[in-house]
C-alpha cells in the first residue's frame, strides 16, 4: 500500500445565489485552478471522482453534465458518488493506495439556491416512519440541540458563542459566504436561532491526490493522508443517542486520530450543537484550533462542504501552518454518517 497525499486544493467564492452560472460554469474555474497548482493537465490524471446530488439539481444523472468541465477528450477513468465529495475522495484514495492510479482529481459541487434545501434534505430520512412526517434539517438539528441542553452539555448562549467564533475565524477566509458579526436573530426552530443555522448557498471544490514520489514532485509540502475511515449510525433516530456520535469516534480511532495529538481540526458541523458533539467524540480540547476557515457555519455548499474541510486542513499543511490535522465530513440528519481523516506534513512522518 502506497502513501497518498492531497497536493492541491481549490474552491469557489461561496455565494447565496449563482443564477448566472450553471453547475459546469461554476465548476470549471475551480478545476483549472487546482490543476494549474500542480502543473497537471486532464490527460495526466489517472482517476477522476466526483460527488453531488441529483436531488439538488432536480434531474437524474446531473453529474454527467458536470463532466463537461473536465473535458470529453481524452477518455478518462471516472466515477461518481451521490454523496459529499469527501466520500469521493475516499474512493480515489483507495484507487491510489492499491496502485490503480498515481494521481486523482476529486471534485464536488452543490447549488442549493434553486430550491428549498431544508425540504430536499428530508429525502435522506427513513422513508417509512420518519420521512412522511417531513421533519426538515433544521428541526432535526434543533432536536439534537435540545437534547444537549437537557443533558447539561450546552446552552443557548454557548451555541451562539460557537457560531460567533466560527464566523470570526472566517474573516480570514476570502471564500466564506458569512463572516464576522451575524445577529442571533429570531428562533427558526427552538432552541436554534437564525445565527445558529448555516447559510444556504452555492459552491464547488476540488482537490488533487497523488501517491508516493509523484506527490513530492507536485507539491513542496504534501498533506499525507495517514488514515481515513467512515462509519454510519443507525438510520432510525429513535434508537440513537443524539448527544454523542459513536460513529465519528470509531472513524477517528480507525483513522489513527487518537495516536498522537492534532494541532488543527476542520469539522463539518453546520450547526453549533454538532460541534459540541464532535469535540467530545473526537477528544478535541482547547489546544486544538477548530475550524480556522470558519467551517460550515461560514459556507455550507451541500455536497461540497465536507470535501472543503479536507481541503482546508490540507492547505494549512501545505502552507506550513499545521503539522498534524484532523478533517471531518458528515452527511444525513444529526451526524448520521461521519468520515474522519488524519493529515500530516512530511516532517512528522515516522
Amino acid at each position: 500500500m502506497r502513501d497518498v497525499a492531497i497536493v492541491a486544493f481549490a474552491q469557489t467564492d461561496h455565494r447565496r445565489r449563482t443564477d448566472d452560472l450553471s453547475e459546469v460554469e461554476m465548476l470549471m474555474p475551480v478545476l483549472h485552478q487546482v490543476l494549474d497548482a500542480t502543473g497537471l493537465r486532464a490527460r495526466d490524471i489517472g482517476f477522476t471522482c466526483s460527488g453531488s446530488s441529483d436531488y439538488l439539481a432536480g434531474r437524474a444523472f446531473s453529474f454527467t453534465m458536470a463532466l463537461d468541465g473536465v473535458g470529453a477528450q481524452p477518455p478518462i477513468s471516472e466515477s461518481h458518488v451521490e454523496m459529499d465529495g469527501a466520500w469521493a475522495l475516499y474512493e480515489a484514495w483507495v484507487k491510489l493506495r492499491t496502485g490503480e492510479a498515481d494521481t486523482a482529481l476529486v471534485y464536488s459541487y452543490g447549488k442549493s439556491s434553486p430550491g428549498q434545501v431544508r425540504d430536499v434534505l428530508t429525502r435522506q430520512l427513513d422513508p417509512y416512519y420518519v420521512g412522511p412526517l417531513w421533519p426538515d434539517s433544521v428541526a432535526l438539528a434543533a432536536l439534537q440541540a435540545q437534547a444537549l441542553i437537557d443533558a447539561g452539555e450546552t446552552d443557548e448562549a454557548a451555541l451562539a458563542s460557537i457560531a460567533a467564533s466560527n464566523r470570526t475565524a472566517a474573516m480570514d477566509n476570502p471564500h466564506a459566504q458569512l463572516a464576522g458579526s451575524v445577529p442571533a436573530g429570531d428562533y427558526v426552530v427552538r432552541p436554534l436561532r437564525t445565527g445558529d443555522c448555516p447559510p444556504v448557498g452555492d459552491g464547488a471544490a476540488a482537490v488533487v491526490l497523488a501517491a508516493g514520489d509523484t506527490a513530492r514532485a507536485l507539491c513542496t509540502r504534501p498533506a499525507w493522508i495517514r488514515g481515513i475511515d467512515h462509519r454510519i449510525e443507525a438510520h432510525s433516530l429513535g434508537v440513537r443517542e443524539l448527544t454523542d456520535s459513536p460513529s465519528a469516534r470509531l472513524a477517528a480511532e480507525r483513522a489513527g486520530a487518537f495516536e498522537r495529538p492534532v494541532d488543527t481540526a476542520e469539522l463539518h458541523a453546520p450547526f453549533p450543537s454538532q460541534e459540541v458533539v464532535l469535540r467530545k467524540a473526537l477528544g478535541l480540547d482547547d489546544s486544538v484550533r477548530v475550524n480556522p476557515s470558519g467551517g460550515a457555519l461560514a459556507a455550507n455548499p451541500v455536497m461540497a462542504a465536507g470535501l472543503i474541510r479536507l481541503g482546508e486542513a490540507a492547505a494549512r499543511i501545505h502552507r506550513g501552518e499545521s503539522d498534524r490535522a484532523l478533517a471531518h465530513a458528515t452527511s444525513g440528519p444529526c451526524l448520521q454518517q461521519n468520515l474522519v481523516a488524519v493529515l500530516e506534513g512530511e516532517t512528522t512522518h515516522v
